[in-house]
């Protein structure tokens, strides 16, 4: 693949949209540091709709406080981590508007804040599974855990129902980056033709990895039932910085969630970042990709 080709479609851009939120003050913390481990810039977004208006109200403050908010983080992360920051902020939904904003302006990564499954007031808390499932780009979903020292321990689940392997891209170029080491954690599986497939998944992630020097382990899951806590809990053990999943929009398999395991993860209880990847992203652009380095 040429260079020139691929100029054209990324822009070395971390997006980060905020609600101007605690969570998502992290999630800027956490995209600002990583776009400088990159050598990338951050593009942070907010998406004035209803819910921003009536804050406003609420505050009694005027539509030139968003920008007065965007240019104190401009300042302060610009100034902290010399990191260099463009701060946007655009009338619609955050449904749609965050997606093609992401395209618009070619970004590589987002990262998003979420304040958890429940008790939720702000945006990117109860919507977070659908701004990831629309996003044109891999999301890397944070809690309250900072950025700390990068990725150095990544949990990569492996199952028939995941179909894992178009992740397997991103993984290498996170372990090289971060000098990081994969932890491939597989679903038992009871039936011998499932337990042969992903005997045959397994092999292939783990060929790409050999061939690419990359430092894994392969660990399996004691039971067939609960794979998602089984990951969390596999995770917290091996002091993961990152779970890395493939997200599967608006599609389910018999017999497992897919929805309801991208949320289980998402929200996960020990506040561990996690990178989802839609398979739509995975066309000739990411296949023929030399990844961010």
């Amino acid at each position: 693949m040429s260079t020139t080709k691929q100029e054209k479609k990324y822009n070395n851009i971390v997006l980060v949209p905020t609600d101007f939120s605690e969570a998502c003050g992290n999630a800027i913390s956490h995209g600002v540091k990583l776009a400088k481990f990159l050598g990338y810039k951050v593009f942070i977004l907010h998406i004035i709709n209803k819910e921003t208006k009536a804050e406003l109200k609420k505050k009694n403050v005027g539509i030139d406080y968003i920008g007065l908010r965007l240019k104190e983080y401009k300042k302060y992360y610009t100034k902290k981590y010399g990191v260099e920051i463009e701060t946007l902020a655009v009338e619609g939904s955050i449904f749609s508007t965050i997606s093609a904003i992401a395209t618009e302006i070619k970004a590589n990564l987002m990262v998003m804040g979420t304040h958890g499954k429940k008790g939720l007031q702000h945006v990117f808390g109860s919507y977070a599974m659908k701004v990831v499932e629309e996003s044109p780009v891999p999301v890397i979903v944070v809690q309250k855990r900072s950025f700390k020292s990068g990725y150095n321990n990544i949990v990569f689940p492996v199952s028939n129902d995941l179909e894992p392997r178009q992740a397997v891209h991103w993984a290498k170029l996170m372990a090289k980056l971060f000098n990081a080491k994969i932890h491939i954690f597989i679903s038992p599986e009871k039936e011998t033709a499932r337990r042969t497939s992903l005997e045959i998944i397994t092999k292939q992630i783990t060929t790409v990895f050999d061939e690419e020097n990359v430092d894994y382990c392969i660990n399996s899951a004691p039971k067939s039932t609960g794979f998602a806590e089984q990951v969390i809990a596999y995770s917290v053990v091996q002091h993961a910085d990152l779970i890395m999943i493939m997200t599967r929009p608006n599609i389910d398999v018999p017999g497992f969630s897919l929805s309801a395991w991208d949320e289980r993860l998402m929200f996960n209880e020990a506040q561990i970042p996690v990178m989802g990847i839609n398979p739509v992203e995975f066309g000739y652009q990411y296949y023929e990709w030399s990844m961010l380095a």
